[in-house]
């Protein structure tokens, strides 16, 4: 499993070529071609996920859902 930092810095790598609106990604050597800037997004959001279980730390996602009946 790859350390933290080396994950930020697949994040940093991603979020930067992202905002240049290339699809294609570079670290460590490697090159990856994404399809979309949704497909981009996705794997942010894995890096973060994995981010935080390499730090020891959840992401906590909140859903809440408020109803009213109008008469």
């Amino acid at each position: 499993m790859a350390t933290a930092a080396e994950l930020r810095a697949r994040r940093d790598a991603l979020t930067a070529q992202r905002s240049s609106g290339v699809a294609r990604v570079s670290y460590d050597g490697k090159t990856v071609d994404y399809r979309s800037v949704t497909e981009i997004d996705r794997a942010v959001e894995a890096l973060d996920r994995e981010i935080a279980a390499a730090e020891g730390r959840r992401i906590v996602r909140q859903v809440r859902v408020t109803t009213a009946k109008a008469l």
